[in-house]
């Protein structure tokens, strides 16, 4: 990966015009037809997803909601670079992210809705659940990634965040200790512009990616829209993790087009002007455009598509709406992975409550 690039890596316009980058382009030279149709299914069903957990929580069946609107090719494109093995770490937006790497639409709404600590099982995918402390993941990715190296895995850890959290502290810490111990980890920073109400020129004075370099971290930037370009600089970064060359610094250019949650109001912040500007970037589009040119786009395509949105749609709110919840001891389930006396002397002392409450 170079040390530094002075614009982001493109590979298709928003007109969906290829650009022709002789470095980049090639690490994307196996995605036929049928993939590239299959990162746009998944790109759509990520953004269904999205509208329908928001709707969920406006009609007061979810207590919280993070969109990810117009953030679909940064969480897809990326996605599509992992392999099976590898481990994921994610913050609270990457929904899309966790319907690629096989979280059944019934378990992402779990938490949101209150009825679990968590939504999925991470053994099983692979992806840890989401994060709300902000950062936090990029110490516990690099820490992963090193014991792995240890071990002699050949995977690598990718950390996702925005660009708000690169002014905590976790990151820094996670970056420094990456760097010296040359742990397996890809740091994947969604610049969506706001880290809620504060702009990215307050989070720092010099593209995210340059800050990379002060650690001796290669970055780069990705135009975070365009997932054919996202798949390939993930790619890059994660075989370089895989080989041993240690971590990489991804910075994907995107747009929040939503609120940053569901308890937002980003007309307090930002202009409409400016969500304009970015509507007319739209991810979706972009790679619907790329079809359409390459003859990829046709009537049946689409409905299939849609069908299919429709359907991981209504399961979602199906099983968000029928969840039942949680019984009151379940509280103390998986906090410690062994037994704990502390753990089982506060179980007993809460069930001898709820029993005087005679619940």
């Amino acid at each position: 990966m170079p040390e530094k690039n002075t614009y982001p890596v493109q590979l298709v316009q928003p007109d969906g015009h290829r650009v022709l980058d002789r470095v980049h382009a090639p690490l994307v030279a196996d995605i036929d037809g049928a993939r590239l149709r299959a990162m746009y299914t998944d790109m759509v069903v990520a953004r269904r997803i999205d509208t329908e957990a928001t709707a969920l929580q406006r009609q007061g069946q979810l207590g919280l909601w993070p969109p990810l609107l117009g953030q679909e090719a940064a969480q897809i494109g990326s996605a599509h670079a992992l392999a099976p093995d590898d481990y994921v770490f994610c913050s609270y937006r990457e929904a899309g992210v966790a319907y690629c790497r096989g979280v059944a639409p019934e378990d992402l709404t779990r938490l949101w809705r209150g009825a679990a600590h968590s939504c999925w099982d991470p053994d099983t995918v692979k992806m840890t659940n989401p994060a709300i402390v902000v950062g936090s993941q990029g110490l516990h990715a690099t820490g992963y990634a090193y014991a792995a190296h240890l071990e002699g895995a050949e995977i690598a850890t990718i950390a996702y965040f925005g660009d708000g959290a690169t002014s905590q502290g976790d990151i820094a810490e996670a970056l420094g200790f990456a760097a010296s111990w040359s742990a397996p980890v890809v740091f994947f920073c969604q610049n969506n512009h706001w880290a809620i109400s504060a702009p990215v020129r307050v989070q720092s004075a010099t593209p995210i990616a340059r800050r990379a370099l002060g650690y001796g971290i290669p970055g780069v930037q990705v135009d975070g829209n365009d997932a054919l370009a996202v798949l390939a600089v993930t790619r890059q970064a994660l075989r370089r993790a895989r080989a041993g060359g240690g971590p990489s610094f991804i910075e994907a250019i995107t747009y929040r087009m939503g609120p940053h949650t569901t308890a937002d109001d980003p007309t307090r912040y930002r202009t409409a002007a400016e969500l304009e500007i970015w509507q007319h970037r739209d991810p979706i589009d972009r790679l619907k455009r790329l079809l359409e040119r390459e003859g990829l786009w046709d009537s049946a395509f689409e409905a299939t598509v849609a069908e299919r949105a429709d359907a991981v749609a209504a399961r979602l709110r199906n099983a968000t709406l029928t969840m039942p919840d949680p019984e009151p001891l379940a509280l103390f389930d998986h906090v410690y992975a062994t037994p704990h006396r502390l753990i089982d002397e506060e179980r007993r002392e809460y069930a001898a409550y709820l029993e005087g409450a005679g619940r």
